[in-house]
């Protein structure tokens, strides 16, 4: 099949704007990585987006596996492109320098393959106990589950502290919870088992046996937390690079030094980026005639025939 290119638009722009703001030097090996495969596949996508997304029907009962590998490297439309790049960026910056690239690379690619398979299995678990075929049918596209997974980890390494959601403060304990029910408020077309999926394999991570599962696995490179071989250093203008840094003379030692991420954030939280860009969003979706579903990746089979009649995603 010959697949055609996207342009580039509104929500890639201010994504791109993003990361030049914080420097592509400042901005951690895999993190980087992540972004630049994730924008790459935006604009020349591997396959139509109705055949990378990932539903029990296609992959399960077709045996069409490679959709696991797809699916999270996917994007509906640039909104959907950036909110979720924006939250890698935040994301990757913290967990990366705490976890060591290495291991954060593994956690990036266990967690893409689990959280589709965890997916699977709530959609087929909804069909059979409600006797609703249609679950199967759901067809999931996007890196958003990945992000609540690391979301979960992140709060996991920075306990009691507080998030805004909605202009709310919540406990970091709760705001993977809270958030999940937030998004699917605002936008009701996401995919919340796809997001749970990811809720549940971060904590499999921090609670559960998943991160001994995976040091048993390998022998290669050792989890990290503390990571104190690498810090950034700074200058009047944020982040200006890398350097090894130990604190206390000695490998191995830590030092945990606050942050300031208002230089590239306009002094807001990811949370509060979140709910601007989701009002822009839906703003902006409301203009366009025959636009995708809002932030998420939910498809029906409705909205699949459609767009396909629309050539929304080119499937020549």
């Amino acid at each position: 099949m010959h697949r055609r290119s996207r342009g580039v638009s509104i929500g890639l722009l201010l994504l791109l704007s993003q990361i030049f703001q914080v420097g592509i030097n400042n901005v951690p090996p895999v993190t980087l990585a992540t972004l630049a495969l994730n924008i790459w596949l935006f604009l020349n996508p591997l396959k139509p987006l109705l055949s990378s997304c990932l539903s029990v029907e296609k992959c399960y009962q077709q045996k069409d596996w490679q959709r696991l590998l797809l699916s999270p490297l996917h994007h509906a439309d640039d909104w959907h492109l950036y909110f979720n790049m924006a939250s890698m960026l935040w994301k990757g910056i913290h967990l990366e320098r705490r976890l060591g690239s290495r291991w954060f690379a593994y956690v990036i690619v266990t967690f893409s393959l689990l959280t589709g398979v965890v997916y699977l299995f709530l959609e087929f678990a909804l069909a059979e106990f409600l006797n609703e075929p249609d679950f199967k049918r759901n067809c999931a596209v996007g890196f958003s589950g990945v992000l609540f997974a690391l979301k979960v980890l992140n709060n996991h390494c920075c306990p009691g502290g507080f998030v805004n959601v909605l202009g709310f403060p919540v406990s970091n304990r709760f705001a993977c919870w809270v958030e999940l029910l937030a998004i699917h408020f605002i936008s009701p077309g996401t995919s919340f088992a796809g997001h749970l999926a990811g809720i549940l394999v971060g904590l499999m991570y921090t609670h559960g046996p998943l991160k001994k599962i995976m040091e048993s696995c390998t022998g290669i490179f050792p989890s990290n937390i503390d990571y104190p071989g690498q810090q950034y250093y700074f200058n009047s203008s944020g982040y200006s690079g890398y350097q090894d840094y130990y604190p206390y003379g000695a490998r191995g030692a830590y030092e945990d030094v606050p942050r300031n991420y208002d230089t590239y954030t306009a002094g807001l939280s990811e949370e509060e980026q979140l709910e601007r860009a989701l009002r822009a969003s839906l703003l902006d979706q409301g203009n366009r005639r025959s636009s995708p579903p809002a932030y998420g990746f939910r498809l029906s089979p409705e909205e699949e025939m459609r767009r396909q009649r629309l050539h929304r995603f080119d499937s020549q």
